[in-house]
């Protein structure tokens, strides 16, 4: 079986038909001054990348949730960086006017500084992202120091760390204490101090979310941190409807989806079984007749017939003659 390549048009090309601004980090710090909110969506292969850049979203993530939503690892510690590598390489095909952030995964930067400046390095220059993220809150400072030093620009991200939700009991809601609420403020202030330009948000209490993001001077993205936070960050599959996985209190569901696809797979199979896929008129090619005859004489046939099966009837009780 061959297929031809899909008839997606090329970023840029799309990016010319409808012209958006390109999202810089001095964009972000303008949205966030303006009380804009940011919008944060993630991606993972060309056609996700080339849909968020037409509506656009401001920035694209490359998460490590596709450990879970697209290669079906139980969690976002089963992924490689080679394999974050990929993912990277076809939504940076498809975007354009975003900001391109791509997922630090685990055990890529937590041994050593060396190890994340080097993980770091090969995101941007083989994955072509303009930027990273990683988890972690003042433990997380020195790394952040370090890539910031040589120009790679780190998104961080406190409160939920799915990366650790072993050692976190299971992915539970952070900040509800007094002691930990203070914890994650001080880690945030670090971090942008550090030299963070953005700073993600997941799982804690919507005043706390809201308290944090009005202490900063950089933009704060929330996942499940209420509406005070700069901006909002979803997974696209969560966002459409596609992911089968137990959804969380965060997501809102804005499209049906995975209902259309399930209901597209049926049709074709019914289609196939019953005869009315593929259409020989409207789906198929036809042959010259005199070239059909002269393949027949080299086959050493006079004649051959074929008929379709007739429709509405099973595959199975199908008859074709010759």
């Amino acid at each position: 079986m061959s297929l031809q390549s899909p008839k997606y048009p090329p970023a840029s090309a799309l990016s010319a038909s409808t012209p958006h601004v390109k999202t810089t980090i001095g964009r972000l710090h303008s949205l966030r001054t303006s009380k804009t909110p940011i919008t944060l969506l993630t991606a993972y292969d060309y056609p996700t990348a080339l849909a968020c850049s037409a509506h656009p979203v401001d920035i694209i993530l490359v998460g490590d949730s596709l450990a879970q939503v697209c290669l079906g690892y139980p969690s976002t510690t089963r992924l490689s960086l080679d394999e974050m590598l990929h993912h990277c390489r076809a939504v940076a095909r498809g975007s354009s006017s975003p900001l391109l952030i791509g997922d630090m995964p685990f055990g890529t930067y937590a041994a050593s500084v060396s190890d994340a400046v080097k993980s770091a390095v090969r995101l941007v220059q083989e994955g072509h992202v303009e930027g990273v993220k990683l988890e972690g809150e003042e433990e997380a400072v020195e790394r952040v120091q370090a890539l910031t030093k040589i120009g790679i620009p780190v998104m961080a991200h406190i409160g939920l760390l799915p990366q650790r939700h072993v050692s976190l009991s299971g992915y539970r809601v952070q900040g509800r204490t007094a002691q930990s609420a203070s914890r994650l403020l001080h880690a945030a202030r670090a971090l942008e101090d550090a030299g963070a330009f953005s700073i993600v948000l997941e799982a804690m209490p919507t005043l706390l979310g809201a308290y944090i993001t009005e202490q900063l001077n950089i933009p704060t993205i929330g996942v499940g941190a209420g509406p005070g936070t700069s901006g909002q960050a979803l997974v696209l599959d969560d966002v459409v409807g596609t992911f089968s996985g137990r959804k969380s209190r965060f997501v809102r569901h804005f499209a049906d989806v995975r209902k259309e696809v399930v209901r597209g797979v049926s049709e074709y199979v019914n289609a196939v079984r019953n005869g009315t896929f593929p259409d020989c008129d409207r789906e198929g090619y036809s042959i010259d007749r005199g070239e059909w005859e002269k393949f027949l004489a080299a086959e050493g046939r006079s004649s051959w017939m074929w008929t379709p099966a007739p429709r509405d009837t099973p595959a199975e009780d199908a008859v074709a003659e010759s």
